[in-house]
């Protein structure tokens, strides 16, 4: 059996690889359309190697017949159009931050919580935060080994995380550099290119910026919510793949051979952990690839029952467009929140 599935934000870096997961993962699909803004209609974007789609109007579109829309527009976008799509009978799988945490939506990693599907009434599940998706994935094992109490995490977060106009931002500002020219900042607070900045999505009141906080509260929602969470932020001059150095404390002691074993039978996770030159992933590593990847594990010294480990994902895949294909394909599957035939 087919199904019909609707991709909004199908220009987008992420609605674009949500039809290339679409194509590649050979979802079973009967009808696929890609929507977009009116700016955007008639518009073509590749749907695998040799199919084109004309993209058409996301506020004018009737999802009635659709049975899952996978939406990247913005939080805006989605804020008024995934709830008409989810009234229209289409489960809506959501990647944007606009849902993420209402109690009565799922925030699913589908390797972490598939369960969290059951039950839900609202047509509608969310797809976390890129960031938090691999975090999550890595502490995992863990926590069921020993059970994670405390995780301090600073990310380097790559430029693909805020967009298509985002990259271009750092090609246009490295390539000026190069030849003399003024750097312009439009996209980012600071430039970019050759520099990191500690900024990532807007300040709060406690000195936290928003990124950091959705990374503390998303990995209390979906691995428990007893685990505090420190996180700083930081974007770096890459344009694909996020890297994380995290730091963990847990209930009981850990050796670095059990969180070894534990990640390596983790499905989504490879572990790349040799204490060598090169024994160990990068973020341009990473980049086209499904997994996320766990090296330089070590104990840490500094408190009881604590490790330090490195994670790297490509943010345009597992950190979005992937594990929304993954919910879709989990719903698929067992029929859950899917009308009955």
């Amino acid at each position: 059996m087919g199904y019909k599935v609707a991709v909004a934000g199908a220009t987008g870096a992420v609605g674009r690889e949500i039809l290339q997961c679409l194509a590649e993962r050979a979802f079973p699909v009967d009808d696929v359309v890609a929507l977009a803004s009116e700016r955007s209609v008639g518009h073509e974007v590749s749907f695998g190697e040799d199919e084109e789609l004309r993209v058409r109007d996301l506020s004018g579109f009737d999802f009635s017949g659709f049975d899952i829309a996978l939406f990247s527009p913005g939080a805006r976008v989605s804020a008024v159009h995934a709830p008409r799509a989810a009234k229209a009978g289409c489960v809506v799988i959501d990647n944007t931050s606009r849902f993420r945490m209402e109690p009565d939506v799922p925030l699913v990693v589908p390797e972490v919580n598939a369960h969290a599907l059951a039950g839900n009434k609202r047509n509608i599940v969310a797809n976390p935060n890129c960031s938090t998706i691999q975090m999550v994935l890595a502490l995992k094992p863990l926590h069921d080994l020993a059970r994670v109490r405390r995780v301090v995490v600073a990310t380097y977060q790559s430029v693909s995380g805020a967009g298509k106009t985002a990259m271009d931002e750092l090609f246009n500002q490295t390539r000026g550099i190069y030849v003399n020219e003024q750097v312009r900042n439009e996209e980012f607070t600071k430039q970019i290119a050759f520099n990191v900045i500690p900024h990532i999505d807007v300040f709060m009141e406690d000195g936290e910026t928003k990124e950091e906080w959705k990374m503390a509260v998303e990995t209390r929602k979906i691995l428990d919510p007893d685990i505090r969470v420190a996180a700083t932020c930081v974007r770096v001059p890459v344009f694909v793949g996020h890297g994380e150095a995290v730091n963990a404390e847990f209930e009981r002691p850990i050796s670095v051979d059990e969180a070894r074993e534990a990640l390596s039978e983790m499905h989504g996770v490879a572990v790349v952990d040799h204490r060598a030159d090169e024994g160990y992933v990068t973020p341009a590593e990473s980049a086209g690839e499904d997994q996320v990847y766990v090296s330089r594990i070590r104990k840490d010294p500094t408190v009881e029952n604590g490790l330090s480990f490195w994670v790297v994902a490509d943010n345009l895949r597992k950190g979005a467009a992937l594990n929304a294909v993954q919910i879709a394909e989990l719903i698929t599957e067992s029929r859950q929140l899917l009308p009955a035939a």
